[in-house]
C-alpha cells in the first residue's frame, strides 16, 4: 500500500512531466498544492467518475486555474475519461487538457477558471443553489440534494475584489456547505507578496462571519484531515482552511517565483523528481499508486445508493422527483408556451409610452409565479431596474426559501455567484443593474459567454437619455462592447413587444447568456403584424412601396426616431425603409435569404442610429452609409435636450439621408 505521500507525488510527477513535453504551464501551484488535493479527493470528496453529471456529486472549483495540472492529474488518477494520451497533450490544440480548466472540455471540470478571484466568487452561487435546491426537494429521510462545494484559491484570488464581494455575501448567506482551501505560500509572479499583500486574511474571513481554521500546514495530512472534519462539522457558516504551502514543493526552485509560470527544466525536473522519491518513467505511475486513486467503485457506490434513494423517493413524491428532474435537466416546464403566450399578450395591448425596463418588469410578473427556477436580484437597484415582482421572495437564510437575492452594491460578485448558480443546475439566475455599471461585472459576462451559461442580465438606463446624472451614469461604448463578447445575445429593444420577444429569446436560448439593454424613459409603442419575425434579431418594422432608396437601421429608443423620419422622407419622394434590429447577435446567425431580404446587397444607402457608440455599425452600413451615434461622453441635462444637443432628432435623420440618396442617385 502507497503512503499519501507517495500518492500526492503522482500529482506532482504527471504536472512536471506535462509541463516539461508542453515547454509551458505552472508547475508551482501542482507541486505546493498535492498534498491538499490528496486529503480532499481521496478521502471525502463525493463523485462518481464514470458520472461527472451526477446530480448529487460535490462540486470541486480550482479557482487558481493556473494550476490545472493539479486538476487534471487527479481526474486521470480518480478514473474520469481523461487518458495518459491527453495529459501527454497538455496544452495543444484540441486537447482535453487546455492550459487553463475549460468547462465542457474536460471530464469533470465544473468551471472555467483562469481570472483570478472569479472561481471562489461562483463557487458560493454553486454553494447557494445546493441549498435552495435542498429545501425545495429534501424529504424527511430523503436528502436527495446533499452535497459540498469545494474550492482551492491562492494568494492571487485573495487579492482580486471579487473574491471580497462574494465571500462577504457567503459570510452572510451563512453557507455552511461551502469549503475553501486557501494555498497560502507567500508568492506571486513579482516576487514574495508581502509589500503589496500583508493584511490578516484570516481576520477578514472571520469578520465575514466565516469558519477561520488554521494556518496549518499544507503539506501534512494529518492536519489536513482534521481540518476538512472540522469544517464539515460547522453547519451554519462557510469555512476557511488556511493552508501554509511551499510553491514549487520539492523543486530547486521551491518558494521562488521562478515556479509559478514556466516549466522547471530538465535539470530541475530531474532533481525534483529525486528530491520527491519518483523514480518512474515519465508519464508511468506505479500501479499500486493508481489502484490507490481510483474512485470509480467508490463512486460507482456512492451513486447507486443515491439512485436507490431516488426511486423510492420518486415512488413517495412522484410530482417532486418529476419536478427535480426537469430542473436539473434544464428543461422548461410544460406550461411555458402558455406563459410565454400569456406574455406576448400582455405586450400586444400595450399602447400608451412605456419604458423597457417597465416592460421587463412586466415580463417578469408574467414569468415568475410559473417559473420557480427563476432565481431573482439586484445589485441594489431592485427598483430602478425592475428585477423585483410581486411573486419575488426574498431568500431567507435561516431556511433557504425564496427566489429573490439582494446582492448589495456588487455587480463582479453577482455576476460571478449567477455563473456558479447557472453551473450547479436548476435555476435560470437572472439579476440587473445599470448598464453603465455593466463594465464593473464585463469578466464574469465574458466567463459566462465562454462558458455558455444559461445566464440573464437586466441592464437599464441604456443611454444618454439617462440624462442629469451625467456621462458617469451615461453608457456610451457599454453596448458595442457587451456585442464584441463571442457567445452573448445583446438585446436591446424598442418597445413591450421587441421586450417580451428578448425576455423569450433570454429563458430559451439555454446554451447562451443574455444581456437585456433597457431604457429609463418611456417609448413609443409600435405594430407588429410578424411578431415571430421578432426572433430573428434583425427585422423590417416598416417597409416603402418598391425598392427602398434608404434603409434606416435602429434599436431601442431610436427606433421611434428612424420611424418618424421615415414618415417624413416617404412623404418626400424618398423610399426608406426601417429596420429594427434588437439583437445583432441573433441577426447574424440567420440563413442568408433573410439577411437580404431585410438588408439586400445592392441597398447601398443604409444610416444606423443608435444613442451609443457609432464605429460598430460600421459592419452594416459600409464605407458609403452613415452611423449617427456618439462620439464621446454624453452631458449632465435633461434627456430630450440631449438627444438635440446630440444630433438624434428626425431633423438630423432626414438630412443625413437625403444627402446619401442624392450621392448615389
Amino acid at each position: 500500500m502507497p503512503t499519501r505521500r507517495e500518492c500526492a507525488n503522482a500529482i506532482r510527477a504527471l504536472a512536471i512531466d506535462a509541463i516539461e513535453k508542453a515547454h509551458s504551464g505552472h508547475p508551482g501551484a501542482p507541486l505546493g498544492m498535492a498534498d491538499m488535493a490528496e486529503a480532499l479527493w481521496r478521502g471525502f470528496l463525493r463523485h462518481n467518475p464514470a458520472d461527472p453529471a451526477w446530480p448529487d456529486r460535490d462540486r470541486f472549483i480550482l479557482s487558481n486555474g493556473h494550476a490545472s495540472m493539479l486538476l487534471y492529474a487527479l481526474l486521470h488518477l480518480t478514473g474520469y475519461d481523461l487518458p495518459i494520451e491527453e495529459i501527454r497533450n497538455f496544452r495543444q490544440l484540441n486537447s482535453k487538457t487546455p492550459g487553463h480548466p475549460e468547462r465542457g472540455v474536460t471530464p469533470g471540470v465544473e468551471m472555467t477558471t483562469g481570472p483570478l478571484g472569479q472561481g471562489i466568487a461562483s463557487a458560493v452561487g454553486i454553494a447557494m443553489a445546493e441549498a435552495l435546491l435542498a429545501t425545495r426537494f429534501n424529504r424527511p429521510d430523503f436528502p436527495v440534494v446533499n452535497h459540498y462545494t469545494w474550492c482551492f484559491l491562492g494568494d492571487g484570488c485573495m487579492m482580486e475584489g471579487v473574491s471580497h464581494e462574494a465571500c462577504a455575501l457567503a459570510g452572510t448567506w451563512k453557507l455552511g456547505k461551502l469549503i475553501a482551501f486557501y494555498d497560502s505560500n507567500g508568492i506571486s509572479i513579482d516576487g514574495k507578496i508581502d509589500p503589496w499583500f500583508s493584511e490578516n486574511t484570516g481576520q477578514r474571513f472571520a469578520a465575514y462571519d466565516w469558519q477561520v481554521i488554521g494556518p496549518i500546514d499544507g503539506h501534512d495530512c494529518n492536519a489536513l484531515d482534521a481540518a476538512i472534519k472540522e469544517a464539515q462539522a460547522e453547519t451554519g457558516k462557510p469555512s476557511l482552511i488556511i493552508c501554509k504551502t511551499h510553491i514549487g514543493f520539492g523543486s530547486p526552485k521551491e518558494d521562488s517565483p521562478a515556479s509559478h509560470g514556466s516549466p522547471l527544466g530538465e535539470n530541475a525536473a530531474r532533481t525534483t523528481r529525486e528530491a520527491i522519491g519518483w523514480n518512474e518513467d515519465t508519464f508511468v505511475v506505479p500501479g499500486e499508486i493508481r489502484e490507490a486513486w481510483d474512485a470509480r467503485k467508490k463512486g460507482a457506490s456512492l451513486e447507486k445508493a443515491w439512485n436507490e434513494m431516488f426511486a423510492a423517493y420518486a415512488e413517495t413524491y412522484p410530482g417532486l422527483a418529476t419536478e427535480f428532474k426537469r430542473r436539473i435537466g434544464g428543461e422548461l416546464p410544460a406550461s411555458w408556451p402558455e406563459i410565454s403566450r400569456r406574455a406576448r399578450s400582455h405586450a400586444t395591448r400595450q399602447t400608451a409610452d412605456q419604458a423597457t425596463r417597465v416592460a421587463s418588469h412586466k415580463c417578469l410578473e408574467v414569468f415568475v409565479p410559473d417559473m420557480p427556477e427563476l432565481l431573482g436580484g439586484s445589485a441594489d437597484l431592485s427598483g430602478s431596474v425592475g428585477t423585483q415582482t410581486a411573486a419575488s421572495n426574498p431568500v431567507d437564510v435561516a431556511n433557504y426559501t425564496g427566489n429573490y437575492l439582494f446582492y448589495g452594491v456588487r455587480e463582479f460578485g453577482m455576476g460571478a455567484i449567477m455563473n456558479g448558480i447557472a453551473i450547479h443546475g436548476g435555476f435560470i439566475p437572472y439579476a440587473g443593474t445599470f448598464l453603465a455599471f455593466s463594465d464593473q461585472a464585463k469578466n464574469a459576462l465574458r466567463l459566462a459567454a465562454i462558458m455558455q451559461l444559461h445566464v440573464i442580465w437586466i441592464l437599464t438606463h441604456d443611454s444618454i437619455g439617462v440624462g442629469e446624472d451625467g456621462p458617469t451614469h451615461q453608457p456610451v461604448e457599454q453596448i458595442a462592447a457587451l456585442r464584441l463578447i463571442p457567445g452573448l445575445n445583446v438585446w436591446r429593444p424598442c418597445d413591450d413587444v421587441e421586450t417580451t420577444a428578448a425576455w423569450i429569446s433570454a429563458i430559451t436560448s439555454k446554451t447562451a447568456p443574455t444581456a437585456l439593454v433597457l431604457s429609463r424613459q418611456k417609448l413609443a409603442q409600435f405594430a407588429h403584424p410578424n411578431q415571430e419575425d421578432l426572433a430573428r434579431g434583425g427585422y423590417i418594422l416598416k417597409d416603402c412601396q418598391g425598392e427602398p432608396e434608404i434603409i434606416l437601421m435602429a434599436t431601442g429608443s431610436e427606433v421611434q426616431l428612424a420611424m418618424a423620419a421615415a414618415d417624413e422622407l416617404n412623404g418626400s419622394g424618398i423610399r426608406a425603409r426601417v429596420v429594427s434590429m434588437p439583437c445583432c447577435e441573433i441577426f447574424d446567425r440567420q440563413p442568408d435569404d433573410w439577411k437580404e431580404k431585410v438588408l439586400p446587397a445592392n441597398a447601398k444607402c443604409r444610416i444606423a442610429i443608435e444613442a451609443a457608440s457609432a464605429d460598430w455599425w460600421r459592419r452594416y452600413v459600409g464605407l458609403d452609409g452613415a452611423v449617427i451615434g456618439m462620439t464621446g461622453y454624453g452631458s449632465s441635462a435633461p434627456g430630450k435636450e440631449l438627444f438635440k444637443h446630440f444630433g438624434f432628432t428626425v431633423e438630423h435623420v432626414v438630412e443625413t439621408a437625403k444627402d446619401l440618396v442624392s450621392k448615389n442617385r
